[in-house]
């Protein structure tokens, strides 16, 4: 880093795209800790089956900030982003593992999550600065969101990278401080697990980290992961049929002109969707119910106008069609939100 102090915006591709890690975590996460109805429940309300989300790159920004408020009220738990965050493996980062593979050392690691919120996810605009000793990142709440979730987000980044770091060098990476502008509760996990004082009431939420641990070699041997740069950057067919549809939105090309723009029969699509746990009408349905998500999460739009935004003649033929794909009518999802 060239400056004493820096601020990072919040940057997401096309303001929409975060990386499916992130969401596949959280899934795995929750069938894990509180059953695999639960993992089902979360992704009927976003409109992604566990299928399509096992092939993703990437997802939705609303669908990851949906499922973090989704484990947070199930949760009832104030370190619950730091539990999440600590089972967080390099195995399942992918998507960024030939960048990681190029760096050195535990700060370039950082500096590549920095540069590249797009990449790595990113919930917050940060002020980076330098201390004698430390380097500090604090978090601005620029959206307003409500403490307890932001704080929620917040631990769960932390923790998240620290679990990381911890498998990149093969040390035990520590935090020097961890400091929450929220009231005093249960915080034993958190200092536990960054090995660091937890301080609350502050101004703002912050966490600190020694240039001396920045300085520790990357020794995890990337080899083992068998990688392959091109094929992990070669962008998978329901990505490709999903870009598609959304290209195309509101209109639907039919399965056989689809077929055609990726150079293949529409049998052969039909059997490598059927192979990736899909369909050509799922994934249509998918499209269709992301964009009405969405439309709804802007809460700038009427039902009435978001059904004609949609293709739909009327607003009840949109409104039993939305109830179709998630089981929910659309005035009981914005209630949700």
């Amino acid at each position: 880093m060239t400056s004493n102090t820096r601020y990072q915006a919040t940057l997401k591709v096309g303001d929409q795209s975060y990386p499916a890690y992130e969401l596949r975590s959280l899934v795995h996460f929750l069938a894990e800790r509180y059953g695999e109805h639960h993992a089902e429940q979360l992704c009927q309300e976003i409109g992604l089956g566990l299928n399509e989300l096992a092939k993703l790159n990437f997802v939705y920004v609303w669908q990851v900030d949906y499922a973090m408020a989704f484990l947070g009220n199930l949760a009832d738990d104030p370190q619950i982003g730091a539990r999440l965050g600590e089972t967080y493996r390099v195995e399942e980062l992918a998507l960024i593992w030939p960048y990681l593979a190029k760096c050195q050392t535990l700060g370039e690691c950082l500096e590549f999550v920095i540069a590249h919120p797009e990449l790595v996810g990113s919930v917050s605009d940060t002020l980076v600065s330098h201390g004698e000793r430390s380097l500090y990142f604090r978090w601005l709440n620029t959206a307003k969101i409500s403490a307890p979730y932001f704080s929620l987000q917040f631990q769960n980044s932390v923790c998240s990278m620290l679990a990381l770091a911890r498998q990149l060098t093969g040390q035990m990476v520590t935090l020097e401080r961890v400091l929450l502008p929220t009231p005093v509760h249960d915080s034993e996990f958190l200092a536990a697990f960054c090995q660091a004082d937890v301080d609350f009431d502050g101004e703002f939420f912050e966490w600190a980290i020694s240039h001396e641990m920045l300085s520790l070699p990357v020794v995890y041997d990337f080899s083992l992961l068998q990688l392959d740069e091109q094929a992990l950057h070669d962008t998978s067919l329901i990505e490709k049929v999903l870009a598609i549809l959304n290209q195309d939105f509101p209109n639907n090309p039919k399965l056989e002109s689809m077929a055609l723009r990726l150079n293949m029969s529409d049998r052969t699509l039909r059997r490598h969707l059927a192979s990736a746990g899909t369909s050509y009408q799922k994934l249509v349905d998918q499209v269709r119910c992301q964009t009405a998500i969405g439309l709804i999460v802007q809460g700038d739009k009427s039902i009435v106008d978001i059904a004609d935004i949609m293709g739909f003649g009327d607003v009840s033929h949109f409104r039993q069609s939305f109830k179709h794909w998630l089981g929910l009518p659309p005035g009981q999802f914005i209630r949700k939100i």
